[in-house]
Formats: structure tokens, C-alpha cells, sequence
């Protein structure tokens, strides 16, 4: 191709540019398709990272889906992409970890923790070296498919999965026991798993983030867009221009938008995606509960110190009449059972969605008394 260029007649600036059109419409479309392919999916995983680290969840569904629909369409998985693929099938399970009712594998005993850590594992192989980080989140991991089980009274299934969980490996034997004993006491407010949390699980995945995000950034798509903006003034624009308009309660546009952004991780949480759909968890005889808006990630500072008093100002914290007017407020507005909803708009001091439905049963039996 660049023989026949230099060889052409009145080899003028349209001539190149006819000699760089010759070349691509040359190119193979599948080899075309295939690079550009790459570009976009490092780019929506890119953005995945971002949009979890910075808890924007209506953006992070839009981009699971298109993440989900480039590595659906990839025939095998490029070596040098492996990562990036695990990272957002990783992160995808992460967010809707505490949604036992959505399935991600064949096998309906899978909860969306066991399958994160399935891809935490592949993550981990491709790594050069293993650090402190990586142990620690997988540890995380083990510690909150637990946990969450024992959150939504999944006691048995909970022994269950402690079994696929661990090896007979004398490592793991420790955290084994630890957790074995936890489920015995069908309490899932103890130190230890208050200790590690799930919000201490989203810290670590955002400090993992963040090296990935420096390792690649590189990214085509990126970097053309960088110049894009900066060259156009794009980025600064758009923040100046941006109204805020005040409502006629005289509440800001922002406070209301923030609670539509709410409403909408709610609904988009429990809405269908790729190879997700509602399932019942074998042998409890209870039905699956709600899922869960992501929650706040906060980071959990300072683990170790008032671990026992924590755990215990959960389990006997009394209702204060003013939670008990948002419970019923909550429940006019959005229904018995929506507790997870309640919970998102209401004003709480340290609930949770189980605790919302036991104080409503308690408040339905004293009135009927």
C-alpha cells in the first residue's frame, strides 16, 4: 500500500489522505471491529471504576451494560484483556452483593459473593505479585458471603456455603473456625463481622481501583478524549453552565435529584440485567428479600476499637419515637415490605432493613393489643 501511494500521480494532501482511506477500507472489518472493540471495553471499564469509586449508581448500571454487552460479544477473552474483563464482572457482583434473591451462575446455590470471588481468584492469578491488599479483600469477600446470609436469617444456608467456601488447608482453617462459630450464634451483629464489614469491602475494592486505574492509563479512548475536552474547553463549560434551580418548597434541585438518584439505584438494583434474574433460596421456606440500593461506602476507620459495644448498641438499640413515626411514614409512602426502600428515605440511627421489619411487626402487634 505505501509502494502504490508514492508511485501515485500528483501526490498532493488529498492524495494522502486518499492513501490513508485506501489503507482502512483495506483493513480486514473483523480486525477493525476487533481493536475498536478493545478500545471501548477498556474505556466502559474505565468508567465502571469510576462510577463505583464515586458511589454514581445510575451511571454504573448504564455502564455494566455496556460492559456486559462488549465482553458478551468477545469469542475468547484476549490475555492482555483478562483483567479488565475480570475487574468488571468483579465489580458488577460487588454492587448487588447484598441482593441474594439476583443469580449469576448456573448453580442457583451461588450467591453474588460467591461468584465475585470466583472472578477475585482469576483477578488475583494475573497478577504479578500478590500483596497485602489482595488478601485482605479476599478475606473481605469470605468473611461477607457469611454475613450476608446471616443478615437475611439464611442460617443454614449459611453453614452451607462455609463449606464451599473453604479448603482443608491449615491457612484457612482459622477464619474457618471463626465464622463456624459465628453461625452458630445466629447473630449477625458480632464483633467480627461487624469488624469487617461491607463497607470496609468497598474501601479496599476502591484502593484496588485505584492501582488498576494507574496501570491503564493509557487507554486509547481516553487519552483521545482528554485532548477532545481540554482542546474545547468542554469540562469547564459544563460546570459553569450548570443551573441550580430552587423548587417551590425552596429546597434545591440538588436535594431532589439526589433522592430521585436514590430512587432509581433502588429500582435499577432489583431490574433485569444480563444473566441475572429473581431466584428462591432452596430449603429456607422463606422467600428472598428485597434488594438493596449499594450502600453508603463509608469507609470503616479505627475496626478494632469498640467492637463488642458496637455490635451490642445494634442488637438493644431502643426505638426512639421519632424512628417510629419515619418507619410508619415509610410504610405509608412505599408499602409493608419495602423495607429496604424505607430505609433508603427514611431517617435511622444505625438500622437495617431486618430491624425496619421486626419494629413493624412489634408496632402491628401493639396496636392490635
Amino acid at each position: 500500500m505505501a509502494t502504490a501511494a508514492q508511485g501515485a500521480p500528483e501526490a498532493t494532501d488529498g492524495g494522502g489522505s486518499s492513501s490513508v482511506s485506501s489503507s482502512v477500507s483495506s483493513a480486514p472489518p473483523e480486525a477493525l471491529e476487533a481493536v475498536a472493540a478493545e478500545w471501548m471495553l477498556e474505556f466502559a471499564c474505565s468508567c465502571l471504576c469510576r462510577h463505583f469509586a464515586e458511589q454514581s449508581g445510575a451511571e454504573f448500571w448504564r455502564w455494566r451494560d455496556v460492559a456486559q454487552a462488549l465482553i458478551s460479544g468477545l469469542s475468547q477473552i484476549p490475555p492482555h484483556q483478562k483483567k479488565t474483563v475480570y475487574l468488571c464482572q468483579l465489580l458488577i457482583r460487588i454492587a448487588q452483593g447484598k441482593s441474594l434473591g439476583l443469580q449469576f451462575e448456573n448453580d442457583k446455590r451461588i450467591s453474588p459473593l460467591e461468584s465475585a470471588l470466583s472472578f477475585w481468584t482469576l483477578l488475583e492469578r494475573e497478577e504479578i505479585k500478590l500483596e497485602k491488599l489482595h488478601e485482605e479483600i479476599r478475606r473481605l469477600i469470605q468473611i461477607q458471603i457469611v454475613a450476608v446470609h446471616m443478615e437475611n436469617r439464611y442460617f443454614r444456608e449459611a453453614a452451607e456455603v462455609l463449606e464451599r467456601l473453604f479448603t482443608d488447608s491449615e491457612s484457612d482453617k482459622p477464619l474457618r473456625v471463626k465464622l463456624a462459630t459465628v453461625i452458630k450464634t445466629r447473630d449477625p451483629y458480632v464483633p467480627l463481622l461487624q469488624s469487617f464489614s461491607y463497607s470496609l469491602l468497598i474501601s479496599k475494592i476502591k484502593s484496588y481501583i485505584e492501582l488498576f486505574m494507574k496501570e491503564n492509563e493509557t487507554n486509547f479512548l481516553i487519552q483521545e478524549a482528554t485532548k477532545h475536552v481540554v482542546s474545547k474547553g468542554l469540562g469547564a463549560t459544563t460546570l459553569q453552565n450548570r443551573p441550580v434551580k430552587v423548587n417551590e418548597n425552596g429546597r434545591s434541585d440538588l436535594e431532589t435529584k439526589h433522592r430521585l438518584v436514590k430512587e432509581k439505584q433502588y429500582i435499577t438494583s432489583q431490574s433485569s440485567g444480563v444473566i441475572i434474574k429473581p431466584i428462591a433460596r432452596r430449603g429456607s421456606g422463606q422467600k428472598p428479600k428485597e434488594s438493596r440500593v449499594l450502600q453508603n461506602l463509608t469507609s470503616m476507620q479505627n475496626m478494632g476499637q469498640n467492637e463488642v459495644s458496637l455490635a451490642c448498641s445494634r442488637r438493644r438499640q431502643k426505638w426512639t419515637p421519632k424512628e417510629d413515626l419515619e418507619l410508619k411514614l415509610g410504610v405509608k409512602e412505599f408499602g409493608v415490605g419495602n423495607w429496604a426502600k424505607i430505609l433508603a428515605h427514611g431517617a435511622f440511627d444505625n438500622r437495617t432493613s431486618v430491624m425496619l421489619k421486626d419494629r413493624w411487626r412489634t408496632l402491628s402487634k401493639m396496636k392490635q393489643s
